[in-house]
């Protein structure tokens, strides 16, 4: 009788630790669902965007893109001061994010392999376990161009890590095509900024561009039949010189950048964008006609960026969000329902840039 009454005992126990359990994972849910839903995120302008949730809170976190099966984003984020940005995986929720790239050097734009078995990203661990210094700001507003940047894939818990290019110089900005078997990505091996085609095991390395001038951010359409990027061809001799001595420094002025579209074996490029503005982070909708980018097109400081459509032919360009602070590195899901980015909208400190995905509204 007695242990039965212990047994009782224990269990009593057993269900209240569970039950204040319940309680601490309720009040951290309300919690975050208050705080990913407050009324300063919702503008009457953005027609196409609809239960905007928040996924992050805090740090800067960025360039979240989907797994082909639209469940798990990858990103990176940097957090912390003194920390570098890394690689970071979570449920499409937001919940349960997990580091997955080496938590040394830096690190940029990763993105799932189709089948989800691993993941790509760009890195600079293997130059130093240290954070590359910032650039220096005294000659304007510029990229650095980390020569020590790599690519990389490993399976997505971070583990069997994998060095995929060896070349002197940044090698970055890598995306996957839907089918897995070609990745794109910028390169400087050829003594410019370039886009690059490769096997997804590294080999069969394609020089895509060939313009004097900075090619990167590219992404391809879902059929994999077309490739839409960013680009700054300069061709005032004064500028073409200004690009050629900050490359040579690893530094690039991304103040104008305008859109293209080539076919995936870099034939027949066309430009879609003439604005002068700060263009990047095109991303083609699932319908392979109409690519969702940001631009400071609107703003005349040139600092606010918001999100814009525009048709693959560069007509019917239409804007998307109207928040006075940064948007960009949007993606959409494969059926085109949602939409995920990146945003300096309700940050809670000064300079936070966290993730938001909204349902799409065509």
């Amino acid at each position: 009788m007695r242990k039965i009454n212990r047994l009782a005992a224990a269990f009593a126990i057993l269900g209240l630790l569970y039950f204040a359990a319940m309680q601490m994972a309720a009040m951290k849910m309300n919690a975050k669902r208050v705080l990913s839903a407050p009324a300063e995120l919702d503008h009457p302008q953005e027609t196409h965007l609809r239960n905007l949730r928040q996924l992050t809170f805090g740090g800067e976190n960025a360039e979240a893109y989907f797994s082909a099966d639209d469940r798990r984003l990858i990103f990176q984020a940097h957090r912390g001061e003194g920390n570098c940005d890394q690689i970071y995986i979570m449920d499409r929720e937001g919940d349960s994010p997990q580091m997955v790239s080496t938590g040394t050097g830096r690190t940029t734009c990763a993105y799932f392999f189709p089948d989800g078995q691993r993941i790509l990203y760009a890195s600079t661990h293997l130059g130093s376990a240290a954070c590359p210094p910032p650039p220096d700001y005294s000659r304007g507003y510029v990229w650095p161009l980390e020569k020590t940047y790599d690519l990389f894939t490993a399976k997505p818990d971070g583990s069997d890590l994998q060095r995929l290019t060896a070349t002197p110089g940044y090698d970055a900005e890598a995306t996957i095509s839907r089918d897995g078997n070609k990745i794109v990505f910028t390169s400087v091996r050829d003594g410019d900024l370039e886009l690059y085609s490769m096997d997804a095991d590294g080999e069969n390395v394609k020089r895509l561009t060939h313009e004097t001038g900075y090619d990167g951010g590219a992404f391809y359409s879902a059929d994999g039949s077309q490739i839409v990027y960013r680009a700054h061809h300069p061709t005032d001799p004064q500028e073409i010189e200004d690009y050629r001595a900050l490359l040579q420094e690893g530094l690039i002025r991304p103040n104008q950048l305008e859109l293209f579209v080539m076919d995936a074996d870099g034939g027949n490029k066309r430009q879609i964008t003439r604005n002068g503005a700060a263009n990047f982070g095109p991303f083609f909708h699932p319908d392979g006609k109409r690519i969702i980018f940001s631009s400071n097109l609107a703003d005349p400081r040139g600092r606010n960026f918001d999100l814009y459509l525009i048709n693959a032919d560069g007509s019917g360009l239409e804007r998307i969000t109207y928040d006075d602070n940064f948007d960009g590195f949007p993606m959409f899901t494969s059926d085109g329902k949602q939409l995920v980015f990146a945003s300096n909208r309700n940050a809670q400190q000064q300079g936070d840039t966290n993730i938001f995905i909204a349902d799409w509204i065509d």
